[in-house]
């Protein structure tokens, strides 16, 4: 974790822009070649986190892996399988290979939770955590307890805080810990007092169209101690909205523009990072397998959906005008239409070097541009769907000004930056 609470860095020190992909079933139903060519696409599109699951929601105790491979003996976590873990050794190498780090699910929440799909306990729960944390303490893991279910009871608790014990025990507490909690939901709420955890996750869910995802980045940051924060599951890409629809009408679908404008209110409000999803890619969907929440295209041709190269777009954005110094400002936006904490997101560098508001449909706006350092500052329009910057303008830094972007409705989002010209004459 970054000093200032709000970020995560690497063991150098150098700042971490956290851009994950839920591949939830990535170890339970690819091939080593099949994930090969998924984590390299990813790495190739700037992703740097993949968010998997040891033992996976669908079928993933009964179902054999592409091997042929059950994770546990007897559905005992006290004695996993060696052959399957051999499996998820070689794609987690293989992905640290290509730059890209873990996140690591022990479990999907089904398997801890109480009811009839429960097979852990406090104690099995901590010897599986020891187990993982010995396995792969040395991997650049960054643990993921929860897994899509929130903490209902006492037991449940103990069984959670017995499984992040036996990880510590096992590497030694060097790899980072957070919890995803069931959507529309906050990691605050359900382990926010846990000593173990390093950073917030929620999940804003797949729950309808225009959600503001940074008020959950908001309810967190404001708490004490602070910690960064994390959307570990968006809307996704291609799921039906709502989960109601399961129909094919791609209206009644996230499409591209949802993920992305989820991405950026995020981030804007002080995220540390994002984490994308696509419908078909998190449950590795392929022609044969019973589709779940309405899956219709194959995984790898779905990795190819525009979302996913717009998160890379995303990410260099934010590594290039240096996020960890951003601070959330929404009282720079002095009107236009749902401004402030609705819809519109603005931020300003801690150094006065620059200012940037993200508009969700080209809607225009007023801004203060007296908190700009140095005399002039130029003017940029960034496109977020294609990455193309269209500096526009050079101008006093004082005063107010209106900002009208180049295209407005449905999907046509753009981003404003306004920059010191010291700072950008002296930009490498």
């Amino acid at each position: 974790m970054a000093p200032d609470q709000r970020h995560l860095q690497t063991e150098d020190g150098k700042p971490f822009f956290y851009l994950g992909d839920t591949a939830w079933a990535l170890f339970h139903r690819l091939t080593r070649e099949e994930a090969e060519r998924y984590l390299r696409d990813r790495a190739d599109k700037g992703f740097n986190v993949i968010q998997a699951v040891a033992l996976a929601e669908l079928r993933g105790l009964d179902e054999p892996n592409a091997y042929g491979e059950l994770p546990l003996l007897n559905r005992d976590p006290a004695t996993p399988n060696e052959a399957y873990f051999a499996h998820v050794d070689h794609v987690i190498a293989r992905a640290n290979a290509l730059g890209l780090t873990v996140g690591l699910l022990p479990s999907w929440g089904r398997y801890w939770r109480d009811g009839d799909s429960q097979i852990f306990t406090p104690e099995n729960a901590r010897a599986y955590g020891r187990f993982l944390g010995r396995r792969y303490r040395d991997a650049g893991i960054i643990w993921i307890l929860g897994g899509d279910s929130n903490v209902r009871s006492a037991n449940e608790r103990s069984i959670i805080d017995a499984m992040a014990k036996g990880i510590a025990e096992g590497d030694g507490g060097r790899n980072l810990v957070t919890f995803h909690p069931r959507g529309p939901g906050l990691s605050s709420a359900q382990v926010g007092n846990a000593p173990w955890l390093d950073f917030y996750m929620n999940q804003s869910s797949h729950a309808a169209r225009d959600l503001d995802t940074g008020l959950y980045v908001e309810n967190d940051l404001a708490l004490r101690p602070r910690r960064p924060v994390i959307d570990g599951e968006p809307r996704y890409e291609g799921i039906p909205v709502g989960f109601y629809n399961r129909g094919h009408d791609p209206r009644l679908r996230f499409d591209d523009d949802d993920v992305r404008q989820a991405a950026w209110w995020s981030v804007m409000a002080g995220a540390a990072g994002h984490t994308y999803g696509n419908n078909n890619v998190w449950q590795m969907w392929a022609p044969g397998r019973e589709p779940a929440i309405g899956a219709n295209r194959p995984w790898h041709d779905a990795i190819e959906d525009p979302g996913a190269r717009q998160m890379g777009l995303l990410r260099r954005f934010m590594e290039e005008h240096r996020f960890h110094l951003l601070e959330p400002r929404q009282d720079l936006i002095l009107d236009g239409p749902m401004h402030g904490p609705a819809k519109l997101r603005a931020a300003r560098a801690a150094d006065g070097s620059r200012i940037i508001v993200y508009s969700p449909r080209g809607e225009p706006f007023t801004l203060d541009l007296g908190e700009l350092e140095g005399g002039m500052h130029t003017q940029t329009w960034f496109d977020p769907r294609y990455g193309a910057k269209y500096p526009f303008r050079t101008e006093q830094s004082q005063g107010i000004q209106g900002f009208v972007p180049p295209s407005s409705g449905e999907g046509e989002d753009w981003v404003l930056v306004l920059e010191a010209e010291t700072e950008r004459e002296g930009s490498p």
